[in-house]
């Protein structure tokens, strides 16, 4: 099924060195940019992560450090990748809780401003999990009859995941294929950081969504709850975009 688009889409996947959004890097890169009258073109590569992949992580997608040792860092092609990705749409697997943030934190390192939050972002995990409750295998399997072979190559699952959409736009006819309906159904809260550390409630009020103090106004906790809580965030294991959007929330609240 041909996806109903007003502005290119980027179908993309990431393996990294880890799991943590904060301080893991990414080692693959694979972008499927989908063009509002069906063309295609893909993207793929490998980085030199400047820190050391960890085996947990090469069990999975098989990237070794030797491998990408001779790869440029992703600090060599911010520039170009953020022109190539100017004004596009974003989906992708998990991408909202990971591959997001993972890439933001890549940008900000890099010192390139891209500002992932003017673009609709499609989830097809979360999708997937509100529809059928399963994992990217099986929802190839389940959706469009294929196994994935090649699992965990980061242009595998990124066409894989094109595929998915495609097939769950034509299996539930509620799902209206249109990106802006599709990344609303596919979000799960309304965050301000990538990480999803602060969130906004109903009336648009920042909320605290982790740790001791999940479910409290981040007005309230700075102000009054926990006034040293700036300062642990701060110091802490928190991604540059949670603590950029701490400090911004912060300063305008000062004084008053």
């Amino acid at each position: 099924m041909l996806l109903n688009l007003k502005d290119p889409i980027l179908f993309f996947d990431l393996e990294t060195t880890g799991l943590n959004v904060a301080s893991d890097r990414i080692v693959e890169l694979s972008i499927l940019k989908v063009m509002p009258h069906g063309g295609e073109e893909i993207k793929t590569r490998r980085l030199n992560p400047t820190i050391p992949i960890s085996e947990e992580a090469t069990a999975i997608h098989h990237i070794t450090n030797e491998e990408v040792a001779g790869c440029p860092t992703f600090k060599e092609i911010a520039k170009s990748l953020a022109q190539w990705i100017e004004g596009c749409d974003l989906a992708g697997y998990n991408s909202i809780k990971f591959d997001i943030p993972i890439l933001a934190e890549e940008f900000l390192r890099a010192g390139v401003p891209v500002d992932f939050r003017k673009r609709k972002i499609i989830d097809v995990q979360n999708i997937f999990h509100k529809m059928e409750q399963r994992t990217l295998i099986a929802a190839y399997k389940f959706y469009c009859n294929k196994d994935l072979s090649n699992a965990h190559s980061a242009e595998a699952d990124t066409f894989a995941t094109y595929e998915v959409l495609q097939s769950q736009l034509a299996r539930y006819p509620e799902l209206k294929n249109q990106v802006d309906f599709l990344a609303e159904f596919s979000s799960i809260n309304r965050n301000l950081d990538y990480a999803g550390r602060i969130i906004l409630n109903e009336e648009d009020e920042p909320i605290v969504n982790f740790g001791k103090h999940k479910g409290k106004k981040l007005r309230e906790v700075l102000l009054t709850i926990d006034p040293n809580y700036y300062d642990w965030i701060m110091k802490g294991d928190f991604t540059l975009d949670t603590k950029r959007v701490l400090t911004e929330f912060k300063s305008s609240i000062q004084g008053i």
